[in-house]
C-alpha cells in the first residue's frame, strides 16, 4: 500500500476532489484489472477512452481515479484528480510507485526504424558475457537477468516498464537496454525514466498509419535524445540523413558512428561471406558472423554504447566477435541440397532493401534470389507498392504472400503490393495468399545453390487473421519444407 499522494508526484494536477492521503494498493489503466483498493487512470487511446469506464472501476473498488475529464458524477469516498495528460501521469505514477527503479541500474534506449530489436539484444548478450547481470526490454522478450517474460509491444505500457525495472533492481541487473519505438515516445511510455544514454539507428518510411507524416515520425523520435540529462550520452548514425537532427536539442554528450563520413567510431568493412565480415573499427580488426552494411552499422552502435558504458575496447572487440545473430534476424541455414534459406524481420522498405542489397553482393554466380513478402494489414498502406518494387526489381523470382492480415482482406493487400512492380518485373512474380504454400512454392522453385528470404515476421511465431492469431513460424516453415524435399 502506498499513499496516492506520493506516486502523484509530477502527474501534473490541475484539480483535486477528495484525500490525496489515502493508502492505494496498485494502479491500473484498464479498468477490467482493477481491485479493491487501487487507483484507475483513466487514458483516452487511439481506440479506446478509458474515462467511458471510470463508474466500473469505481464499482470494481478503485479508492482513487485520476482522469483529464472529471466524471459527471463523484462517488463519495473515491478521490479523483484531473490532470492535463492522462498517459504523462500514468509515467510519472508508474515511476513513483515502483519508487524509480531506473535509477537503480544503467538503462539506455535504442530508437530508429530498423536494428532497435539486433543491438538491444545483442548488448545484453555482450555484457552478459563480460559477466555482468543484465536486462533487456525488446520485441521479442523481456529479460531480468535470467528471468524471460513474454512481450507484446516493442515498448511495454509504463507500468510494465518500472515492474520489469524494479524487478531487475531487486536483482542486482546493472545494465538494462531497452527498445523505444515510436508509439511508445509519443504515448509517454519511456517518460519518467532516468536514462544513462540513447542510440540512434535510422530513420525509413514506418508508421505512416499513426503518425501521418515522415516529420511527425521523426520528430517523435527525437524527443527521446530531447529529454536525455547533461550526464548522458547520445550516439547517433551520422551516415543516415536524419541523425544529427536526433542531437539538435540534446544535453547529452554528442557522439556518432559511421561507415561512409568522418565520426567518433568510424567503421569499415573489409571482407564479406555468407558466414560472416571482417569490420575494422577505429583501426582494429574483428570477425563477426553477422553480416551485411546494416549489420555493421548495429556493431558499430554496440561497440559505442559499450565503450560509454565502461567497457575496454579491445574486450569489445573480442566479445562482439562471439555474438552471433538474432533469432528472426538474417537467420539463415543451408539444406543438403545446398539451397540457402534465410528469414528476415524486414517490414519495411529499407529494411528489405538493405537485406537484398546484402543477398546479392554475397551472390558469386547464377544463383536465383527468391524472395517471399507480405505487408501487414491495418497498417502503414503508403509502404505496399514501395515493397512490392523492391521485391520484384532485387529478385529473380518474388512471392507476394499474406504477412499478418489481421482485418485486411489478404487479396487487396497483394494487390497494392503488385501495384509497384514495373512491367518489365512482371514475370518474375506470383501472389500466393496462403503463406505457407507460398514458402513451399519458392522451396520447389529453388535449384542448388539458390537463395530464399523469406521476409516480414522473422522472430513471429503467429499468423493473425481476422483478429485471431494461430501458429506460424517462418523459420520452421521454411526448414521443414526443404528438409522434405531433400528426402
Amino acid at each position: 500500500m502506498k499513499l496516492l499522494k506520493d506516486i502523484l508526484y509530477g502527474a501534473g494536477i490541475a484539480a483535486v476532489n477528495g484525500d490525496t492521503s489515502v493508502l492505494v494498493n496498485d494502479i491500473q489503466f484498464d479498468s477490467r484489472e482493477v481491485g479493491m483498493d487501487d487507483v484507475f487512470v483513466a487514458i483516452n487511446g487511439s481506440v479506446v477512452d478509458g474515462h467511458k469506464f471510470i463508474a466500473k472501476a469505481v464499482d470494481a473498488g478503485a479508492k482513487a481515479v485520476v482522469c483529464e475529464v472529471l466524471p459527471e458524477v463523484l462517488v463519495n469516498g473515491v478521490t479523483y484528480v484531473q490532470v492535463k495528460d492522462s498517459q504523462l501521469a500514468l509515467a510519472h505514477m508508474a515511476a513513483n510507485f515502483y519508487d524509480n527503479p531506473s535509477k537503480n541500474l544503467k538503462l539506455v534506449g535504442v530508437t530508429g526504424t530498423n536494428g532497435k530489436t539486433t543491438i538491444t539484444t545483442l548488448l545484453y548478450h555482450l555484457f552478459k558475457k563480460a559477466g555482468y547481470k543484465v536486462g533487456l526490454i525488446s520485441t521479442i522478450k523481456i529479460l531480468v537477468n535470467n528471468t524471460e517474460y513474454k512481450t507484446t509491444h516493442t515498448t511495454p505500457d509504463s507500468l510494465s516498464i518500472n515492474k520489469y525495472l524494479s524487478l531487475m533492481s531487486e536483482e542486482g541487473v546493472e545494465f538494462c537496454f531497452m527498445e523505444v519505438s515510436s508509439h511508445g515516445i509519443h504515448q509517454k511510455r519511456a517518460e519518467a525514466l532516468k536514462f544513462e544514454g540513447a542510440v540512434f539507428t535510422n530513420l525509413s518510411h514506418d508508421h505512416l498509419d499513426y503518425h501521418q507524416t515522415f516529420a511527425a515520425y521523426r520528430d517523435t523520435k527525437k524527443l527521446l535524445f530531447d529529454g536525455l540529462p547533461k550526464t548522458a550520452f547520445a550516439i547517433t548514425n551520422l551516415d543516415d540523413k536524419n541523425g544529427m537532427v536526433m542531437l539538435q536539442n540534446s544535453k547529452a554528450k554528442k557522439l556518432s558512428y559511421s561507415l561512409k563520413s568522418m565520426s567518433d567510431y568510424r567503421g569499415q568493412i573489409l571482407e564479406k561471406q555468407l558466414d560472416g565480415q571482417l569490420l575494422k573499427i577505429d583501426g582494429d580488426e574483428v570477425w563477426t558472423k553477422l553480416i551485411g552494411d546494416f549489420n555493421a552499422y548495429n556493431i558499430l552502435a554496440i561497440y559505442a554504447t559499450a565503450e560509454n558504458l565502461g567497457l575496454d575496447k579491445l574486450e569489445i572487440l573480442r566479445l562482439i566477435s562471439e555474438l552471433n545473430n538474432v533469432a528472426g534476424r538474417f537467420q539463415y541455414f543451408v539444406s543438403k541440397n545446398k539451397i540457402t534459406a534465410i528469414v528476415d524481420y524486414a517490414h519495411t522498405p529499407d529494411a528489405l532493401k538493405n537485406v537484398l542489397n546484402t543477398i546479392n553482393t554475397l551472390r558469386t554466380g547464377n544463383e536465383k534470389v527468391i524472395t517471399v513478402v507480405g505487408c501487414g494489414g491495418d497498417r502503414d498502406k503508403s509502404k505496399r507498392p514501395v515493397m512490392g518494387h523492391i521485391a520484384s526489381e532485387m529478385s529473380q523470382q518474388a512471392i507476394f504472400t499474406s504477412d499478418n492480415p489481421r482485418t485486411e482482406q489478404p487479396a487487396t493487400i497483394l494487390e497494392e503490393m503488385e501495384k509497384g512492380v514495373e512491367a518489365q518485373n512482371t514475370r518474375k512474380v506470383l501472389s500466393i495468399e496462403n503463406r505457407r504454400q507460398a514458402i513451399r512454392t519458392a522451396c520447389k522453385l529453388a535449384d542448388v545453390n539458390d537463395i530464399i528470404l523469406v521476409a516480414g515476421k522473422g522472430h513471429e511465431a503467429y499468423q493473425e487473421i481476422n483478429g485471431v492469431r494461430t501458429e506460424f513460424d517462418d523459420y520452421k516453415e521454411v526448414k521443414q519444407a526443404l528438409e522434405e524435399l531433400d528426402k
